[in-house]
């Protein structure tokens, strides 16, 4: 079926940041138990294109604007590597976040990654570009080929159902969005963001050295919370009263903060761009099986004062993110989008942010699917354009939080990384172990029930 239309704004905007920055594209990583080879992971992807309209789709420009186009898509692109060992995966995130996909074939790629020194162990590392599809629309891919994977392994009768595809997300938000007055809105509201950045003037890390944008390369440092260190942490943003997400950007704000001010007593202006789920906010809601670009982020300016505390911190960061919610900025940030893209590539040696915060929360697709395991599962976002950010991904499965810090090189060093991310671990651990706070600038606990 045909199933061709015009790109959206945000979709035209993701594919700018594909073909010039190697940017925003998702990559999701899977660690799978179980026979998983080239034949059977062939076939399940060929099904899974077929259920995906978008996933039959590739990009064309005609008449100076951008169409989804179902005739002449390639079959998605499938490769097989061998590595030696387990934490050689990697390798191949780095190798695929700086590939930007080649959009006016197909929109998607899959890697599958046998491990030599460990029997029934793959890594299934997919691309997908940002137009057509969120983190949490991929995680649901990765659990929808295992199931297509066990199908055929077990040479069950496979009954699959092609999907509809979604209009452009201006066409879904709400109607108070659109017309007008919305627009004036709009520009008030990037008017007001403007104001706020060039008021606080929010620190970030700079760049160590500069590069132009198209000679910039994205990274990743991965880490993991284990299951008891993982709930302690719930309990504690619980015990606090407020949530992970902004426990993590208050942990990441701080990480930077403390490594600017280097010990001085001194109060610290930084911003934290993150992001939220859209599907249970839209009126009917979408499910996460639909393919769509449906996380809106938010930026908030935050003063961290020679006294505040961690936890203080985290509970500010909620309710800034509840009170963004309730005026709509979430829905003003995805109409603004292209705007401030197209203002990334104008002024390349602008910080975007502070910090970047991207947290799915609890993953909720099956760990089993008969022969196979799916024993972890994170993602990324390439982010090559978005130079001297502090930005994280985390999901938590199977009780862990998967946590995956990207940056962009050279701005910062794969030294500087690590060692701002070992801060972080260490700041998060230290909390959980001894159930304590965290002062800012005297960098002294406190009793968490003091």
């Amino acid at each position: 079926m045909i199933y061709n239309r015009k790109l959206g704004c945000l979709e035209q905007a993701m594919e700018t940041l594909n073909s010039r920055a190697k940017t925003w594209n998702i990559v999701t990583i899977s660690r799978i138990k179980g026979p998983l080879n080239e034949e059977i992971l062939r076939q399940s992807l060929d099904m899974l294109q077929c259920r995906h309209p978008r996933l039959n789709s590739h990009i064309i420009r005609s008449e100076n604007s951008l169409y989804f186009q179902t005739e002449g898509t390639t079959k998605i692109a499938l490769r097989v590597v061998n590595k030696l060992n387990d934490e050689q995966w990697t390798e191949v995130v780095d190798e695929e976040m700086n590939e930007k996909i080649d959009s006016s074939k197909c929109l998607m790629r899959v890697v599958l990654i046998h491990l030599l020194n460990e029997k029934n162990i793959s890594y299934l590392i997919t691309t997908v570009h940002h137009a057509i599809a969120d983190a949490l629309s991929c995680i649901q891919l990765h659990s929808e080929i295992l199931t297509y994977s066990q199908k055929i392994i077990s040479d069950e009768v496979i009954n699959s159902v092609t999907l509809s595809p979604l209009p452009p997300i201006e066409e879904i938000i709400p109607e108070w969005t659109k017309g007008l007055k919305s627009n004036i809105n709009n520009r008030l509201f990037m008017l007001q963001m403007g104001f706020k950045k060039i008021w606080y003037r929010p620190k970030t890390l700079g760049f160590e050295n500069y590069a132009p944008i198209a000679q910039r390369r994205c990274n990743i440092v991965h880490r993991q919370l284990d299951p008891d260190l993982t709930q302690k942490f719930v309990n504690l943003c619980r015990q606090e009263n407020t949530t992970v997400h902004s426990a993590l950007c208050a942990a990441m704000m701080f990480t930077v903060a403390q490594k600017i001010t280097k010990g001085n007593k001194k109060d610290i202006r930084v911003n934290c761009l993150s992001y939220l789920d859209l599907r249970r906010r839209l009126n009917p809601t979408i499910g996460d099986e639909h393919l769509a670009v449906l996380a809106a982020s938010m930026m908030e300016f935050h003063t961290i004062k020679t006294n505040t505390s961690f936890w203080e911190l985290a509970r500010n960061v909620k309710q800034k993110r509840e009170d963004s919610t309730q005026r709509g900025d979430i829905f003003k940030m995805m109409l603004v989008a292209k705007y401030l893209i197209d203002f990334c590539f104008r002024q390349p040696k602008q910080v975007a942010a502070t910090v970047s915060v991207s947290n799915i929360g609890k993953v909720s697709i099956p760990k089993f699917y008969g022969e196979f395991e799916l024993e972890e599962i994170s993602f990324a976002g390439s982010h090559a354009l978005y130079a001297g950010v502090f930005i994280i991904h985390a999901a938590t499965f199977n009780g862990k939080m998967l946590l995956n810090f990207v940056f962009s090189q050279p701005a910062i060093s794969q030294e500087a990384m690590e060692s701002l991310v070992n801060k972080f671990m260490s700041l998060i651990i230290d909390m959980c172990d001894l159930d304590l706070d965290l002062c800012f600038t005297c960098k002294r606990y406190i009793s968490c029930s003091s």
